[in-house]
């Protein structure tokens, strides 16, 4: 890989890992959250949304800090980079093409099924 092509998959491993960091802050504090509506923690603990809300930023700190300093994961992320720039994406008329058909056909056998449902609801009143 080229140092142009380095210096791109730091960007994106770096967003990456940010996006996890953040998503895993926001997770401790809503199971924070949580350990209050169960606990009743607000009443027990002076300034406990504060708290909470420091303790998620700093877990969320300590993943960035420990994923990017991991070298595993950070040779994983670089793979697993790499192998993404080989894919060959479809075009965006293939793509919609296809959409298109996938929702077509689930049409028809939602349909084929709701009247079969139908059928059989009613062949079940004139039996009850």
């Amino acid at each position: 890989m080229n140092l142009q092509g380095t210096k791109n998959s730091k960007k994106w491993i770096n967003s990456f890992v940010a996006i996890l960091a953040v998503l895993s802050a926001f997770i401790s504090i809503r199971f924070f959250e949580q350990l209050s509506e169960w606990f009743d923690l607000e009443a027990q603990i002076a300034s406990f949304k504060m708290l909470k809300q420091i303790v998620g930023i700093l877990f969320g700190v300590l993943v960035f800090a420990f994923t990017t300093r991991n070298k595993k994961a950070v040779t994983h992320m670089e793979e697993v980079y790499s192998e993404l720039q080989k894919v060959i994406w479809p075009e965006k008329n293939t793509v919609l093409k296809l959409t298109i058909g996938i929702i077509i056909a689930v049409s028809i056998v939602s349909g084929v099924f709701v009247f079969l449902d139908f059928i059989f609801q009613k062949l079940l009143e004139l039996t009850y």
